[in-house]
């Protein structure tokens, strides 16, 4: 069985991780980082200490209305993917941990665009 980092949970929820293929689990959160375990094999988890944190991207669509997942990056190991039952609760519980101004807001599709046609004729 994995050991935990965390010596306090604020948060366990039901989350996806979608950084190979599709892996279900928990979700959890705590004082020294965020923890994701996959109910059918053990030996996928993954644990991110508040520490390695650089930003938390958080896709939001219809104003605010829907989040479908969010992201960890890291200072080190790259991008995590995530998605759960109810985002808006696990995002302000990272904010417990995380500086407000690390926690940012992906591009929509027409900003992604917009960046494109801009990169594109300004060369």
């Amino acid at each position: 069985m994995v050991q935990s980092i965390n010596t306090k949970v604020d948060l366990v929820i039901n989350g996806t991780s979608h950084i190979r293929m599709t892996d279900y689990g928990k979700i959890m959160i705590g004082d020294k980082g965020f923890e994701f375990y996959n109910t059918r094999d053990a030996r996928k988890f993954i644990q991110i200490p508040w520490k390695e944190v650089d930003t938390v991207i958080a896709s939001v669509m219809f104003k605010g209305k829907w989040i479908p997942r969010y992201a960890i990056k890291t200072k080190s190991d790259g991008t995590y993917t995530f998605s759960s039952k109810d985002p808006k609760k696990v995002l302000r519980t990272i904010r417990e941990y995380v500086d407000e101004d690390r926690l940012v807001q992906s591009l929509g599709f027409f900003d992604v665009i917009k960046r494109g046609f801009k990169g594109k004729f300004n060369k």
